[in-house]
């Protein structure tokens, strides 16, 4: 464990502090601490920076209610940078963005696994607001029997394309299935981070307090 006397703070005192979802792994915004900002950080688990501008410290969420709670922090191997792992409450950028990382300089290809956040959030935007022909919508107005209909189906699917052997098939009835869970996770108003929290906590790590049976 480092300790904060072998960072490496630069000649104005601050060191850059990186928060980045602890779920998702998403980066969330860059800012600068000082020792006294960091110190209150660990000792509170909240992220607390140091404003440049207004040469103050600078707790985040305290006007907003937008805190940053943190549950594992990292030096970099020169120990003049940090890392927060964070479960952020709302947004993370003054925005209204979740993420202050918007402004694209190079189109991103490469496929990642946040595609499973965004269908989330898709599915959960047609629940608070409705789409005209949309199929989602149409499941949740049939409801719980119709979404566990249609994952018992997905499922058999799944086998017969295990069983045929075809990959490519397999691949397309386990989205299938991912994407009818999600409508009956959010139908049943359970949160994924729940889900998250289960798997995590049979292998013994610690999850999001707010979800933690234990």
């Amino acid at each position: 464990m480092i300790k904060i006397d072998e960072l490496n703070f630069n000649a104005d005192g601050l060191i850059p502090a990186i928060a980045q979802d602890a779920v998702t792994g998403e980066v969330l915004m860059q800012a600068y601490m000082n020792r006294e900002s960091l110190k209150l950080t660990l000792k509170d688990n909240l992220m607390c920076y140091y404003s440049r501008s207004r040469k103050a410290l600078w707790k985040k969420g305290e006007t907003s209610g937008h805190y940053q709670h943190v549950v594992a922090a990292y030096a970099d191997c020169d120990n003049d940078s940090l890392l927060f792992k964070v479960l952020q409450d709302g947004a993370a950028c003054h925005t209204g963005k979740y993420s202050c990382f918007f402004n694209e300089l190079i189109e991103d290809k490469y496929p990642s696994y946040k595609i499973l956040f965004d269908i989330i959030e898709t599915v959960k935007d047609r629940k608070i607001n409705p789409k005209e022909k949309s199929y989602t919508n149409y499941l949740f107005d049939k409801g719980t029997d119709k979404i566990c209909k249609k994952i018992g189906e997905e499922a058999s699917e799944i086998i017969i394309a295990a069983k045929n052997k075809d990959k490519n098939e397999l691949a397309n009835e386990v989205s299938d299935f991912l994407y009818h869970m999600i409508v009956l996770l959010e139908n049943e108003e359970l949160d994924i981070g729940e889900v998250f929290a289960v798997l995590l906590e049979r292998e013994g790590k610690p999850s999001d307090p707010k979800y933690s049976k234990k």
